[in-house]
């Protein structure tokens, strides 16, 4: 079978044998296929195998058979979803035409009869049947050529889901305690309610700081990559500052020294003034002074 021309959401066209000749021939009904299963948990996995068995023929009528939860139990084991919901969901699928519930085990050719069944689809993997001896439960419909094979999806089933739920049970639980359930409904002691808030509380601490933790080591990352760039920029603001301090001392040293000047002119201009009062009188009494001396001088020669 190819599996791109599933996901593509081709018509498949089954490879005919005499009896697929027959049955595809017939033009009065569509070719019924039928396909079982558990279908626990309902998942895409599912959806995508019915989706395959309704493709397996351009006219498909697929039925589709859910077994009970007292079969269930009994061969498989405890499912998560009950037997009425396994139904509903199916119901809901759009590739499912008919949904038989209570379906057998293993298939029989009063089965097949009942319900007008031409095909049975399932994955190739051999299933037990109830004997207890390990035969395959559709080795009947293989032996009659009446068997399509449809491909399971890798990474997903039931098992594989509720393997996640188990890994990860503590979390789960705390989830359901802090949405309102109460421990008895979870079926948690007192002791391990009380452990498991401890923990959460820290494990959140935890993550607050791990989380701050991180933000240290971005911001040092910024600073590392741009330490060049602010040394650059902090010369830049410097050299800045020190040529406006020059220029201001400058004006300020220019304002200091001109006033200083004109204090100066002022002072100077008043002294001047007083001195040329004073040096008038000075000049007549040096004058008469000097005449006295004249006299002196001549007196001192008649002697």
């Amino acid at each position: 079978m190819d599996q791109t021309a599933i996901d593509n959401g081709e018509p498949i066209n089954a490879v005919a044998s005499g009896s697929d000749a027959d049955a595809s021939s017939s033009a009065d009904r569509p070719v019924r296929v039928y396909a079982d299963g558990i279908y626990d948990l309902f998942h895409f996995g599912h959806a995508r195998s019915l989706e395959q068995a309704k493709k397996l023929f351009p006219d498909t009528h697929l039925i589709v058979g859910c077994c009970n939860d007292e079969t269930t139990h009994q061969y498989k084991g405890k499912t998560v979803m009950t037997d009425q919901e396994r139904y509903e969901s199916l119901r809901h699928c759009k590739w499912v035409d008919e949904v038989v519930p209570d379906a057998p085990w293993v298939i029989n050719q009063e089965f097949l009869d009942k319900h007008q069944i031409d095909y049975v689809a399932h994955d190739a993997l051999p299933y037990a049947d109830a004997s207890g001896a390990g035969k395959d439960v559709y080795e009947f419909v293989k032996t009659a050529g009446r068997f399509k094979e449809t491909k399971r999806t890798d990474g997903i089933s039931t098992s594989d889901i509720i393997m996640r739920i188990v890994k990860d049970y503590n979390q789960y639980v705390m989830r359901n305690l802090d949405r309102g359930y109460s421990r008895k409904e979870l079926n948690v002691s007192y002791v391990k309610e009380k452990r498991l808030r401890v923990n959460m509380r820290l494990k959140k601490l935890q993550e607050k700081v791990k989380e701050q933790q991180e933000k240290i080591q971005t911001v040092a990352k910024t600073a590392r990559c741009h330490r060049n760039t602010w040394i650059e920029n902090a010369d830049r603001w410097v050299a800045g500052f020190l040529e406006m301090f020059e220029e201001g001392c400058h004006k300020m040293g220019t304002a200091i020294r001109d006033r200083i000047q004109e204090h100066l002119r002022a002072q100077t201009k008043g002294l001047l003034e007083d001195g040329q009062d004073s040096d008038d009188e000075d000049y007549y009494f040096d004058t008469e002074e000097d005449y006295n001396d004249d006299d002196e001088y001549y007196l001192s020669d008649d002697k």
